[in-house]
């Protein structure tokens, strides 16, 4: 059995072949959701489904054809509290395209003291196609929490994802005063490290509003495209990602000036960034970035999953 180690050498199980998920004693739910994805003819299914404690989904959906296998990730107690360790593994065949998101954000709640983790690992086999496309974590002021994405491509597999965090509730008039995040998002390509990113976030700490740092802007986000080399179609995307800003803030100028938003290439891996006031504005960006490259990289156009719609 594989394993992995928190910053503070703690040991937990990768999936699926960990310890079956029990409640733990009064400090949370330890669940587990492990899905494979396979092709079945032209289309692809949804082939082995494993869960244990509070991790669904819902059927397969195909709203663009057989090809391309939508299902929606489900966590039915509506959010995170101190303690609970979840984990989430998918693995998507040769040839098999799976689009995974979402129903509704991610809610991580005020911790009396022990840590949640969520540990989400995603493997593409050679030839399969993976997009990773959850609504926001809401990370609530007093949450002590360790968020991890990786993402494991084998030969010729392609990835488009994102991961989006609000640090405090802003509309509620709430900021990240008290409390802790951990991020980490990994890419790897045949077993070599070809994109790293972590943070950490402690509430009320002055990286939260120095200019050097999140500016006061309570949304972080990060999209991955990796599997083709989208050098030549940078620029093209810039005013792309430049027009989604401003159509975002509603075409005031001056709105548009508080977020901040950026693409950049390191080989096959298209990495863009957001910092900024709003989750909404956070997706539609995020989305408008998603229509535009899905084309180029999964030689698809875009569907949006009907749950978005709700």
């Amino acid at each position: 059995m594989r394993q992995l180690t928190d910053d503070e050498g703690r040991w937990y199980p990768d999936p699926p072949r960990a310890t079956p998920p029990r409640v733990l004693d009064g400090d949370g739910w330890e669940a587990l959701l492990a899905l494979r994805f396979a092709r079945d003819g032209l289309r692809t299914v949804l082939s082995e489904r494993m869960h244990r404690g509070p991790l669904r989904v819902q059927r397969p959906f195909y709203p663009e054809g057989d090809a391309a296998c939508h299902v929606y990730i489900l966590h039915p107690p509506g959010g995170v509290v101190g303690g609970d360790r979840l984990a989430v593994n998918v693995d998507v065949d040769p040839g098999a395209h799976a689009l995974l998101t979402t129903p509704a954000a991610t809610k991580l709640y005020r911790s009396a003291g022990p840590r949640s983790i969520i540990q989400q690992t995603l493997r593409g086999a050679d030839g399969a196609l993976v997009e990773w496309l959850p609504q926001e974590t809401i990370v609530f002021s007093g949450a002590i929490a360790d968020v991890r994405t990786r993402v494991e491509l084998s030969g010729s597999a392609r990835f488009i994802g994102w991961e989006l965090s609000c640090l405090g509730r802003p509309a509620a008039g709430e900021r990240f005063d008290r409390g802790e995040l951990g991020q980490r998002i990994e890419l790897v390509r045949d077993g070599k490290l070809v994109y790293s990113e972590r943070a950490h976030y402690r509430g009320g700490a002055p990286v939260l509003a120095a200019p050097w740092g999140l500016r006061g802007e309570p949304v972080v986000g990060t999209l991955l495209c990796a599997g083709v080399d989208l050098s030549g179609e940078l620029e093209r995307l810039r005013e792309i990602l430049q027009q989604s800003v401003l159509a975002a803030a509603g075409g005031r100028v001056e709105d548009a000036a508080t977020s901040c938003a950026a693409l950049s290439c390191m080989g096959d891996v298209l990495v863009a960034r957001y910092l900024g006031p709003s989750t909404e504005q956070a997706r539609a960006i995020f989305s408008d970035l998603w229509h535009a490259t899905r084309p180029l990289v999964l030689d698809q156009r875009a569907t949006s999953p009907r749950i978005w719609a709700t």
